[in-house]
C-alpha cells in the first residue's frame, strides 16, 4: 500500500525539480509579504512582536494556497491523471502521495525559511522555535484540505478564484492554532495546547482529505 504513496512522491518530486521557478515563486512570495509587513507598520520592536505570528502565518498560507491550482492540472492535461484513476490501487493513495510531495516542495521550504523572517520580527530563539514547528506541522493540513479544493475545481474557468474562496474557510482553524501557538509563546501561556490540536487537524488533514480529494477528482473527470 505505502508503495503506492512512495512511487507517487518520488514521481511528483521529480516533476516538481523541472520547475523549480513555481517553488522559487511561491517561496518568494511569502519573503517578500513578511518583508513588506515591517516596512509598513513601522520599526516599533512591540508591535512587531504583536504581529508576526498572524503575518507569517497569513504569508504562509496565501504561499501554500498559489501552488494548489498545479497539484491537479498537470496531470489532468497530459491524462496521466485518467492513468491513475483506472490504476488498481485506490486512488486516495495515490491523492496522499500527491499531498506529501506537495508539502515537501510547497510547505517545508516555508518551515525552513520562516526562522530568518521571524528575525525581522524581533522574536525571541523561543518563538523562532516554536514558529518553525508550528508551520512545519501545519502545512500539510494546508496541503491536504488545499488537494481537496483543487481536485473540485479542476478544469474549472477561473478555477483558482473558486478554489481560494472554497478553501480559505477551512483553513481558519490552521491559522489560528498556528498563530495561537507562536502568540502563546510570547505571552508565555506555552504553546503545548495550540500545537497539539495543530498536529490533530494536520492527522486528520492526512487521514481524510485525500480520499475527500480523490472523489471530488471523479466528479471532476466524469
Amino acid at each position: 500500500m505505502f508503495e503506492v504513496v512512495l512511487a507517487v512522491v518520488r514521481r511528483d518530486l521529480k516533476l516538481a525539480w523541472r520547475r523549480q521557478a513555481d517553488i522559487g515563486a511561491a517561496l518568494f512570495f511569502f519573503v517578500i509579504v513578511a518583508s513588506l509587513f515591517p516596512l509598513g507598520v513601522g520599526p516599533e520592536p512591540d508591535l512587531l512582536r504583536k504581529l508576526s505570528p498572524g503575518v507569517l502565518w497569513v504569508g504562509a498560507l496565501l504561499s501554500t494556497l498559489l501552488t494548489l491550482p498545479r497539484l491537479f492540472a498537470d496531470d489532468f492535461r497530459d491524462g496521466s491523471l485518467e492513468q491513475l484513476m483506472l490504476a488498481p490501487q485506490p486512488l486516495g493513495l495515490v491523492v496522499l502521495g500527491k499531498v506529501i510531495a506537495h508539502w515537501l516542495v510547497a510547505g517545508l521550504p516555508l518551515a525552513l525559511v520562516a526562522p530568518v523572517l521571524g528575525l525581522q520580527f524581533d522574536l525571541p530563539g523561543d518563538a523562532l522555535a516554536v514558529l518553525t514547528l508550528s508551520i512545519a506541522l501545519g502545512t500539510p493540513a494546508l496541503s491536504g484540505i488545499g488537494a481537496i479544493g483543487a481536485a473540485l475545481t479542476l478544469g474549472l474557468r477561473g478555477g483558482a478564484v473558486l478554489l481560494s474562496l472554497l478553501i480559505l474557510p477551512l483553513y481558519v482553524p490552521v491559522l489560528i492554532f498556528g498563530a495561537g501557538a507562536v502568540d502563546a509563546t510570547l505571552t508565555g501561556l506555552g504553546p503545548e495546547a495550540h500545537l497539539s490540536l495543530l498536529a490533530a487537524l494536520t492527522v486528520a488533514g492526512l487521514c481524510f482529505a485525500p480520499f475527500a480529494a480523490a472523489a471530488g477528482l471523479r466528479i471532476a473527470v466524469d
